[in-house]
C-alpha cells in the first residue's frame, strides 16, 4: 500500500509540473489591476458621483453593467477566437497614459476618464489580440458614451440650442394663435414669461437618446451602415422632441400658467423623452426594415 502510494504521488507531482503554472497570469493579473486602482480610482469615483449628483448625466450609471452584460452574452463569440497575445496594443496602452498624464496636467476630466477606455481597449488587445478586441468592440464604445462631454463643449452647444428651441418654440406658438415674441431665450406670453434655461436646451435628452440609438442599433440593426444612419437621426430627433416639449409649454402656459411649472413641468418633459425613445425604436424598426439584408429561410 505504502509503494502504491508512493507511486501515486509521484504522478501527482509529475503532472502538477507538466501542467503550465497559473502563477504567472495571476501575478499579471494583479499588477495590471492594482495599477488601474492607483491611477484611476479617484477619476473613477469622481464620474461615478457626477452620475449620481447630476441628473442630466444619470444614464452613466447603467451603461458599465450594461457593457458588461453585452459582453458576456457574447462571450461564445469571444473565446471562439484563440488568445494571441500582441504587443501592438501597448501603443495603444502608452496612448491612454499619455493621455490621462495630458488631461491631469490640463485639468481636463474629459481626458482623464476618457482615457480609461482607452487603456481597456488596449490591455485587451495586448493580451488577447486584435480579433478578440473586434469581437468586443461594441461593449467598448457603450463605455465610451458614459464619460460626460468637456464643460466647454457643453456650453458651447447648449447655448444655440437654447436659441433654437426658444425660437422655433416661438413660432410654432404663434401658429396656434398664441399671442407671444421671443426676446432672446426668452419667450414672453401675454400674462408670463418663460426662459429656455440651459437645462431646456434639449442637450440632455440628445445625450441619452444617442446612447439609446446605440444600443437600439446594435439590438435591432445588422449592418454597420444601419446602425450609423440611427445614430445621425437620433440628433435632429431629440432637438425635435424638445422643440416639441417648449412649444407645448409655452401653449399651456398661455391657458394657465400653473401647468407650466412644478409637477407638470417635469412630467411633460418625462412623457416627451418617452416619446422620444419611442419615435426612436420606430425608426430603427424602419431602417432595418429598409436596409438591412432579408435573411430567407432554406427548404
Amino acid at each position: 500500500m505504502a509503494t502504491s502510494f508512493a507511486a501515486k504521488l509521484g504522478e501527482d507531482c509529475k503532472s502538477a509540473l507538466a501542467r503550465p503554472s497559473t502563477y504567472p497570469v495571476l501575478l499579471k493579473i494583479g499588477v495590471v489591476t492594482a495599477l488601474i486602482c492607483i491611477l484611476f480610482s479617484t477619476v473613477l469615483l469622481e464620474m461615478a458621483h457626477d452620475w449620481w449628483t447630476d441628473p442630466a448625466l444619470s444614464q452613466g450609471m447603467l451603461l458599465p453593467p450594461l457593457a458588461l452584460y453585452i459582453a458576456w452574452i457574447q462571450r461564445r463569440n469571444t473565446f471562439s477566437i484563440p488568445a494571441t497575445p500582441d504587443n501592438r496594443g501597448l501603443l495603444l496602452t502608452t496612448c491612454a497614459c499619455l493621455t490621462f498624464h495630458v488631461g491631469k496636467l490640463a485639468s481636463e476630466f474629459f481626458l482623464m476618464r476618457f482615457s480609461f477606455v482607452i487603456l481597456l481597449a488596449g490591455l485587451i488587445w495586448t493580451f488577447w489580440g486584435l480579433a478578440r478586441l473586434r469581437t468586443l468592440t461594441f461593449p467598448v464604445l457603450l463605455l465610451a458614451t458614459m464619460v460626460p462631454l468637456p464643460v466647454m463643449l457643453y456650453n458651447s452647444v447648449a447655448a444655440p440650442l437654447q436659441l433654437l428651441a426658444s425660437d422655433l418654440a416661438t413660432r410654432i406658438a404663434q401658429a396656434c394663435g398664441i399671442s407671444v415674441f421671443r426676446d432672446g431665450n426668452v419667450i414672453q406670453l401675454a400674462g408670463t414669461a418663460l426662459g429656455v434655461a440651459e437645462a431646456c436646451s434639449g442637450l440632455n435628452s440628445l445625450s441619452a437618446l444617442i446612447v439609446g440609438s446605440v444600443l437600439i442599433g446594435f439590438l435591432q440593426c445588422s449592418r454597420p451602415f444601419t446602425r450609423v444612419m440611427l445614430f445621425v437621426l437620433a440628433v435632429p430627433l431629440a432637438i425635435a422632441v424638445n422643440i416639441v416639449r417648449v412649444a407645448g409649454t409655452a401653449v399651456i402656459a398661455d391657458f394657465n400658467q400653473e401647468f407650466a411649472e412644478g409637477f407638470y413641468h417635469s412630467f411633460s418633459g418625462w412623457l416627451l423623452f418617452v416619446t422620444g425613445f419611442g419615435a426612436l425604436y420606430l425608426v430603427a424598426r424602419i431602417l432595418h426594415a429598409l436596409l438591412d439584408p432579408k435573411v430567407t429561410a432554406r427548404t
